[in-house]
């Protein structure tokens, strides 16, 4: 095999055990927390060996502090709606529809996130005053832009985006909540499309940007 096939075939196996170990790894954080989390049940949850894992992160922090940059990553990519959008109706309504399809296809990482944030940030607090601060300083501008243009109600940018998070990630965070209430089942496609369309009503309703012909379920 030649040299460049080798290298290929290795960078693939790299990249699928990366994938491998940070799916396991979020869902071992989100449910035993930093603390109860073992690099041994990280290995376990998926399906390699032990050693693997600290080949491809030294300590069980790098591995955590990988686990929250990647959701947060997710979540920045979401948010790329605000700085191309003409206005509220269709950045608002973008991100809205980002973040909750983000909660159903990523929900232990968005509860990883939430628990560490609920316990003072021990471990990313660093993360949280230098690009969690900038993003939403840069969020915010956007907004009164949209505010000074006439395109929104006079809102307080942070408190509008406090409400879109903990909205929009209510779906994954409690997720069991929502799951029990729908009849112990997780909500169906239908069913997320339905809540999509009536959180994103509900929310530019409130802040005066409905569009003109709104489809509120």
């Amino acid at each position: 095999m030649a040299a460049p096939d080798r290298l290929t075939k290795r960078n693939a196996i790299r990249r699928e055990n990366e994938r491998l170990i940070l799916a396991a790894a979020e869902k071992v954080f989100a449910e035993a927390g930093f603390g109860g989390a073992t690099m041994q049940l990280i290995a376990d949850m998926a399906g390699l060996p032990k050693a693997n894992l600290h080949y491809y992160f030294a300590t069980k922090e790098e591995l955590y502090r990988k686990v929250v940059q990647q959701i947060f990553e997710i979540w920045l990519h979401a948010a790329e709606s605000f700085d191309k959008a003409p206005g509220p109706v269709e950045g608002i309504g973008a991100y809205i529809d980002a973040k909750m399809e983000i909660s159903r296809r990523h929900p232990f990482g968005s509860k990883v996130w939430a628990s560490e944030v609920m316990h003072g940030a021990p471990v990313i607090q660093d993360y949280l005053e230098t690009t969690l601060r900038d993003w939403t300083e840069g969020r915010a501008a956007v907004i009164r832009r949209w505010i000074a243009e006439g395109k929104m109600a006079p809102v307080d940018p942070h408190h509008l985006l406090y409400m879109l998070w903990a909205t929009t990630q209510h779906y994954a965070d409690f997720g069991h909540q929502i799951e029990t209430l729908n009849g112990g089942r997780p909500l169906s496609a239908q069913q997320w499309a339905r809540a999509k369309e009536s959180v994103k009503a509900i929310i530019l309703k409130g802040i005066g940007a409905t569009p003109a012909q709104a489809d509120i379920i």
